[in-house]
């Protein structure tokens, strides 16, 4: 986790540091690692993958007003690119609203449909409450709303939600994991071949859901909170889920 920021990385490491006879805090922790110029700058760049001018139906944003209190009742969708040394590449991500885990993924060098069925077919592969009553939210590009993927969700009774319009808040939670990866892990490296890509996002991950600690989760990791599934869902930043869609 190279880009791990210093909240998260003083809660794995104070066990560790108390051991060794280390006795600092959080905030003090933080402003040593200013100090040597430690602190990781966050990357922003605008780039859009989302086709919505089509003729298939756009569904509904199912989400406003929705109560978000156990893993699988709702999933969040998202395409993010990613950059390599030949060309560039597309990560379809599917998270669990709850338990911010990565249920599925595909990494291709299209913005095809069946790539994104992909990491849906592996996210319906990988639940554990496979009986709950899950909504699917996603925005309105064309991957979503075309019959090759949204017969899938039909098939498995999974109700489809989308975005109104072109607004991230929409789709937040998606948003803010394709941000995670990304930022921390950086996955998106012009230096590295697409091959070298696709192993370093199935490592990352990995790492995300099992080691990366969550403070919406009470600092749980993904997997942990997935499993747990009996804490109060909390905010992301400013905003809680109903705030932004509301």
């Amino acid at each position: 986790m190279p880009r791990l920021g210093s909240a998260k990385l003083y809660h794995i490491l104070k066990f560790d540091m108390l051991v060794e006879g280390i006795d600092i805090g959080r905030d003090k922790f933080h402003n040593m690692l200013k100090h040597l110029c430690l602190l990781v700058p966050r990357k922003k760049k605008f780039f859009r993958t989302t086709d919505s001018n089509h003729l298939f139906n756009k569904h509904s944003n199912l989400v406003k007003g929705l109560k978000i209190n156990k893993p699988e009742q709702l999933w969040v969708s998202d395409i993010t690119y990613l950059k390599t040394k030949n060309g560039t590449m597309y990560l379809s991500l599917i998270t669990d609203a709850y338990s911010k885990k990565i249920m599925g993924y595909e990494v291709s060098d299209n913005l095809k449909a069946e790539s994104s069925k992909r990491a849906l077919l592996m996210a319906l592969k990988n639940r554990k409450y496979p009986h709950r009553k899950l909504i699917h939210h996603s925005d309105r590009g064309i991957q979503y709303c075309c019959p090759e993927y949204t017969d899938v969700l039909d098939n498995h009774n999974i109700k489809i939600s989308m975005t109104q319009k072109y607004d991230p808040y929409e789709n937040a939670i998606a948003e803010r994991v394709n941000g995670i990866l990304k930022q921390e892990f950086d996955i998106s490296n012009h230096k590295l071949h697409k091959d070298e890509v696709k192993k370093i996002t199935k490592n990352s991950i990995n790492i995300y859901n099992h080691l990366r600690p969550h403070f919406s989760c009470n600092l749980m990791t993904p997997n942990q909170a997935h499993l747990n599934g009996k804490f109060d869902y909390k905010k992301w930043g400013n905003f809680s889920i109903n705030e932004i869609w509301n």
